[in-house]
C-alpha cells in the first residue's frame, strides 16, 4: 500500500513538474508575441506591413490593436493589455508621461504626417500680403507645431521660452509677429472649411485629407529634419518582452519600411523619418 502512494505521489510530482515545464515554455514564447496598439491609418498599416511580411523571420508575432483616441492606448500600456503602441509624437510622450507619472520608454521617429500651409487664394506663400488671416489650429500640442511650421518660413518669430509660444501671445506682439498677421484660432476638423474666409492656414495632414486637399497641394509643407512631432514607439521600461520590442523597433526603421511607407503613401501624406 505503501509502495502504492509512492509511485501515485511520483507520477503526481512528474506531473507537475511536466505542468511547470509547459508553462515556462509558454511564458517563453509569449515573450515573442507582442499586442500593440496604434491608430488606424497609418500606423496599423504600417504595423500589418511588417506582421504580414518581416515579424516572422525575426521570430516575433504581432497582433494589433486599433484606438480611435489619443487617452486609450497609453492607458491600456500602461495597465499592461497592450506591449507596446505606435501612435505618438515625442512631445506628447513627454507631456503624457511627466502628467501621469508612467514609466515608459520609445524608440526614435518612424514617420511623419507633414503639416502644410493650404490656401484657396494664393498660389506662392510670396503673395502673402501683411495683415493676412492665418489660421491656426486650436489645440495645443499641433498649434505649436503650426507656429514652428509658421516660423520657419519666416512668417513670425517664435518667444525663447515656450511657454510663451502661443498664439494668445504672438498675435498681439510686434517683436513676434512683425508683419501683423490676423491669427484665429479654429478646430482642426473646421480648418479647411474655413479656408474660404482665411488666406492661408495651416492644417494637419490627417484634416486636410478628410477635408479633400493633398499634400501635393500644399504651398509648403512640413519637414522630417529634426522634427519632433516624428510618431514613435512606445513600450513600457520594465517590460519583460523588451528584447521582442527592440526588434520590432528595428523593423519599423527598416529600408523595406521605408519603401512601403513611400510607395503606399507616394502623396507624401505619410513620410518616412529615417
Amino acid at each position: 500500500m505503501k509502495t502504492w502512494k509512492k509511485i501515485v505521489a511520483a507520477a503526481g510530482a512528474a506531473g507537475l513538474a511536466l505542468s511547470l515545464a509547459a508553462c515556462g515554455g509558454s511564458s517563453a514564447g509569449d515573450n515573442n508575441k507582442l499586442i500593440v496598439g496604434a491608430s488606424p491609418d497609418p500606423h496599423a498599416k504600417i504595423l500589418r506591413y511588417v506582421a504580414d511580411n518581416l515579424a516572422k523571420k525575426q521570430g516575433i508575432e504581432l497582433e494589433v490593436k486599433e484606438y480611435t483616441d489619443y487617452v486609450q492606448p497609453n492607458e491600456a500600456l500602461n495597465s499592461g493589455d497592450l506591449d507596446a503602441n505606435y501612435y505618438q509624437t515625442v512631445p506628447y510622450f513627454d507631456d503624457q508621461t511627466t502628467k501621469n507619472n508612467w514609466q515608459f520608454d520609445h524608440g526614435k521617429g518612424i514617420h511623419l504626417e507633414p503639416l502644410g500651409i493650404y490656401s484657396e487664394k494664393l498660389k506662392d506663400i510670396k503673395e502673402l500680403q501683411d495683415g493676412a488671416k492665418i489660421g491656426i489650429i486650436n489645440d495645443p500640442t499641433n498649434q505649436a507645431r503650426a507656429l514652428k511650421l509658421l516660423a520657419d518660413n519666416g512668417l513670425i518669430k517664435l518667444p525663447k521660452d515656450e511657454k510663451q509660444q502661443k498664439v494668445s501671445v504672438i498675435a498681439k506682439s510686434k517683436e513676434y509677429n512683425p508683419r501683423g498677421f490676423e491669427l484665429p484660432e479654429v478646430e482642426g476638423p473646421q480648418l479647411v472649411r474655413a479656408l474660404a474666409d482665411l488666406d492661408i492656414a495651416v492644417i494637419n495632414g490627417n484634416f486636410a485629407q478628410l477635408g479633400g486637399k493633398k499634400p501635393s497641394e500644399a504651398l509648403i509643407l512640413e519637414s522630417t529634419k529634426n522634427n519632433p512631432a516624428l510618431n514613435i514607439l512606445v513600450w513600457k521600461k520594465d517590460s519583460e518582452k523588451v528584447e521582442a520590442i527592440k526588434k520590432l523597433d528595428a523593423l519599423l526603421h527598416s529600408p523595406e519600411v521605408k519603401a512601403f511607407i513611400e510607395k503606399e503613401w507616394a502623396d507624401k501624406a505619410v513620410l518616412p523619418g529615417f
